[in-house]
């Protein structure tokens, strides 16, 4: 099973952008979902975005409109493009694919 790592976390503003990346340990096959979750500390963790191997994508009702998952198959890599950031945005947001394993995550805060 493909290991997915994630990076990009930082500290940004309200209202800021970043760009979150997930970069496969080896080849990414193109015909397999992505998956971006995040998980808020205190909170459950939450769907967000999903890469679908068909090319399509969908997101959660909390970041639709303000972030875009996209993929570059050559560079094995999705990735998870966040603007218009809230404080309700501050979390861990992990990669994966529906059958793969959680990863470390990479660390979201938004605040001023």
């Amino acid at each position: 099973q493909v290991q997915l790592v994630e990076s990009g976390g930082d500290l940004v503003q309200p209202g800021g952008s970043l760009r979150l990346s997930c970069a496969a340990s080896g080849s990414l096959n193109p015909t397999y979902s992505v998956v971006w979750y995040r998980q808020a500390q205190g909170k459950q963790r939450e769907w967000i975005a999903t890469s679908l191997g068909n090319g399509g994508t969908t997101y959660a009702t909390s970041v639709k409109g303000r972030f875009t998952i996209s993929r570059d198959n050559a560079k094995s890599t999705v990735y998870l493009q966040m603007t218009n950031l809230k404080p309700d945005d501050t979390a861990v947001y992990y990669c994966k694919t529906p059958a793969g394993d959680y990863g470390q995550g990479t660390q979201v805060t938004v605040s001023s």
